[in-house]
């Protein structure tokens, strides 16, 4: 509630049931513990989290209310100082980690795909250098993690999209030999 008074936006993002907020609520209190307890392994899955978010098109202007909204929330729960400050630096270490992967992994394949546009991926993929088009279409990695644009935009019903990456995989250039 309180995430949605910030951020209206937001709303538009959160369109689970109330079970899944739950989920999620609970996963993002596990996360903050676990930046402590392993942060390598945190590394890895907010990332893995991270290039979610990308196909998902969420914006990263939305992170700094969230956690807010989060933090604002726990100040309600606890008189705790300490625990209040963990929370609120491990959940912002985390919403910053997140921004970077998604900024980082926001190519213009992937927004194409986001909004199902065969137009927009010709569009982006006739901006690949020559012998990068498949690299562009195939996968996108940020740091040790990555995702097919193509495997994304079948599993998300981006059929459209994912249309145009077979078009442009099969398509026999003129040259070839370099790819």
């Amino acid at each position: 509630q309180k995430f949605f008074a910030l951020a209206p936006a937001g709303q538009d993002y959160f369109k689970q049931s109330t079970t899944r907020l739950y989920f999620i609520a609970d996963k993002l209190v596990a996360m903050t513990l676990d930046m402590y307890k392993e942060p390598k392994r945190m590394v890895e899955d907010i990332s893995a989290l991270g290039l979610r978010h990308v196909g998902y098109g969420i914006p990263t202007d939305l992170f700094g209310p969230f956690v807010t909204a989060c933090v604002k929330v726990v100040r309600m729960l606890t008189d705790d100082d300490a625990a209040e400050e963990a929370f609120r630096w491990s959940l912002n270490l985390i919403s910053r980690m997140l921004t970077r992967v998604i900024n980082e992994g926001s190519t213009i394949v992937m927004k194409a795909i986001n909004v199902n546009s065969n137009k927009m991926l010709k569009k982006a993929v006739g901006c690949a250098p020559r012998g990068k088009r498949a690299l562009w279409v195939l996968n996108v990695q940020v740091g040790t993690q990555s995702i097919s644009p193509l495997m994304w935009a079948i599993e998300t019903g981006s059929l459209e999209a994912a249309r145009g990456i077979i078009v442009d995989l099969l398509t026999i250039r003129a040259d070839r030999d370099r790819y």
